[in-house]
């Protein structure tokens, strides 16, 4: 399947298959579409080390390209991050530490009732 045969679902489903595959926690899903042209859905988990974080990023990226779908970019990827960033088009994955989740609070800063997994 092309990039451009996924659906959001489709693509929400399968971002959230591969984080739940690398033990993600707290794996929370925004919908920002009233908020911003760049992009959906936010997809915000949680690892619990800095490699761990870099496990489920990469994860993401395989299991995307395994299925026919090409990301956009990965950034923050490397075992010293606690952030990682894969951008799946209308899908946007962050995998954080326990820390850095609390100190950004994305959900927070979007004022959007969370949809937590």
């Amino acid at each position: 399947m092309s990039d451009q045969n996924y659906t959001n679902d489709q693509i929400l489903a399968l971002a959230i298959e591969s984080l739940e595959n690398v033990k993600g926690d707290k794996i929370t899903v925004l919908n920002v579409q009233a908020h911003t042209d760049m992009m959906d859905y936010m997809i915000i988990c949680t690892g619990t080390s800095k490699r761990h974080v870099n496990a489920l990023g990469q994860n993401v990226v395989e299991h995307a390209k395994k299925n026919g779908l090409q990301p956009l970019g990965f950034e923050g990827k490397g075992m010293g991050s606690d952030w990682v960033l894969v951008d799946l088009h209308d899908v946007v994955v962050h995998v954080m530490t326990d820390e850095a989740r609390s100190f950004y609070d994305l959900e927070k800063l979007w004022n959007i009732t969370p949809e937590v997994l």
